[in-house]
């Protein structure tokens, strides 16, 4: 499956990035590898993750790491999934 990112979880990735490299550039490295990682190997197994509790809907999944929520969606029929955000359960 080939895996695409919404426009809106980009910036966001990329805002949770900079503010955690404020405080540690070595950390906020580190953690962008963890996500961009654990995002890749959802190809294999897509539905590993619970059905999310944000929609309504089975083929978005949620994918949760480190108390950030990466809801994605499944799309069989194109082979593809499509990461949509990403976001701490608090602010929720």
């Amino acid at each position: 499956m080939t895996i695409n990112r919404t426009k809106l979880f980009n910036i966001k990735l990329e805002t949770i990035i900079f503010y955690i490299a404020k405080d540690s550039k070595q950390n906020a490295k580190k953690m962008k590898n963890i996500f961009q990682k654990k995002i890749n190997n959802l190809s294999y197994m897509p539905y590993k993750f619970r059905q999310s509790y944000y929609y309504d809907n089975e083929n978005i999944r949620d994918l949760i790491i480190n108390g950030y929520t990466i809801p994605y969606q499944i799309d069989e029929e194109n082979n593809k999934i499509l990461v949509l955000d990403i976001f701490k359960w608090e602010d929720r």
